[in-house]
């Protein structure tokens, strides 16, 4: 079992507010968030960034060992998650991670490299916990 630690600060209303974000490994550390940083046009961090970061880099890996287990070695693969969030009635949700991927894989044909990706898409400890309620597209170009 692995146990994965995070810290979170607040002070202030929702709006007027700021925080800070830390991680264990300290590459977060005491990073600034806000409303505006959230919501607005502020630059810095928000959770639903730190969240598409988690997946892509997540998927990712997963995706390299998916290759590797069909006897492929991926030279590099590199993904991009978009994530949206929006309000639903009258409350903001993380409706879909669009998951764009790209690799070079010396001897993988299309169709594998496609049902790789896929099998990442469904298996990643990250997409598996998002997929009950948030929709995971994916689009996979090999190089």
């Amino acid at each position: 079992m692995v146990k994965r630690t995070a810290s979170a600060q607040w002070q202030g209303g929702l709006k007027d507010g700021k925080g800070t974000v830390s991680t264990e490994s300290k590459v977060l550390s005491n990073t600034r968030y806000s409303f505006a940083q959230r919501f607005e046009a502020e630059h810095g961090t928000n959770p639903e960034e730190l969240i598409a970061a988690a997946h892509a880099s997540c998927f990712t890996m997963a995706f390299s060992g998916d290759l590797g287990r069909a006897g492929l070695n991926p030279a590099s693969l590199e993904t991009t998650a978009t994530l949206t969030f929006e309000k639903v009635g009258d409350k903001f949700t993380v409706t879909e991670i669009h998951l764009d991927t790209r690799g070079k894989v010396p001897g993988a044909t299309p169709q594998q490299f496609e049902k790789a990706a896929q099998d990442a898409k469904a298996n990643c400890p990250i997409s598996r916990l998002l997929a009950p309620g948030t929709r995971i597209t994916l689009s996979a170009k090999l190089a």
